[in-house]
């Protein structure tokens, strides 16, 4: 008896080692309760697109613009790299911020991809692009890159950093330099005009500030109002 029982014994010993514990194998793919919560808080939160320029000896060296799927707000840091570093918010619109995704998307939120040339070319910056949901994330790097989806979306991403230089010198001008305000609307209505701001709605209500300013030039005030009307009726 007590050598069939040891035969039992270590039967089940072996059936155990070999294919491991039952309660293990039986729900591979279910989560625990702390995983759930954390998938909870991530799908609540959204995903999270990140591009980052470095450039030196050119002017910004450093640009990177945070974009979350599911938030109005965005944060932005452009300035050089020795000044002190600081992101600031600023707006991006559903519509945009859904362009963006789906183009990530197409790139398969950059897992495994090898986007750049590989030619030797100049130096452009190393750009990267970064796509995190909790605490997973994927990332690429490249100086230039010929992927129509990546050529799209890093020309929002770099719309989106001109657009707000353009907001912060106008904001400077206007506070410290309101003779050189006229130039700073010039080079705002030629990226305007160029097609390199994705949405240039945004800069409106400083446009109206200055257009109603009886301190400035009436030059830099007419052209600020004429900036104003064709972004409000595109042709």
């Amino acid at each position: 008896m007590r050598l069939r029982n040891c035969s039992l014994l270590l039967g089940s010993w072996v059936f155990l080692c070999l294919v491991g514990p039952i309660s293990a194998t039986a729900a591979p793919n279910i989560a625990t309760p702390a995983q759930a919560v954390q998938r909870s808080v991530a799908d609540a939160n959204g995903a999270e697109l990140t591009f980052r320029r470095v450039f030196k000896s050119s002017t910004p060296e450093f640009i990177e613009i945070i974009v979350s799927e599911g938030s109005d707000t965005a944060s932005y840091e452009i300035r050089q790299l020795d000044d002190d570093p600081g992101a600031i918010s600023f707006a991006v619109s559903a519509p945009l911020r859904a362009k963006m995704f789906a183009l990530a998307g197409k790139l398969n939120h950059f897992q495994g991809q090898d986007l750049d040339v590989h030619r030797k070319i100049a130096s452009l910056g190393e750009k990267t692009f970064r796509w995190q949901q909790g605490t997973v994330s994927y990332e690429t790097k490249f100086n230039y890159t010929l992927n129509a989806a990546a050529t799209q979306l890093l020309q929002i991403f770099e719309g989106l950093a001109r657009q707000q230089e353009n907001f912060e010198l106008l904001s400077r001008r206007l506070k410290y330099d309101r003779l050189g305000i006229n130039d700073a609307l010039l080079e705002c209505d030629s990226d305007y005009t160029r097609g390199l701001l994705p949405e240039p709605q945004t800069l409106l209500p400083l446009l109206d500030q200055i257009a109603g300013d009886a301190h400035l030039v009436d030059i830099a005030r007419q052209r600020a109002r004429n900036l104003g009307d064709r972004i409000r009726h595109p042709k």
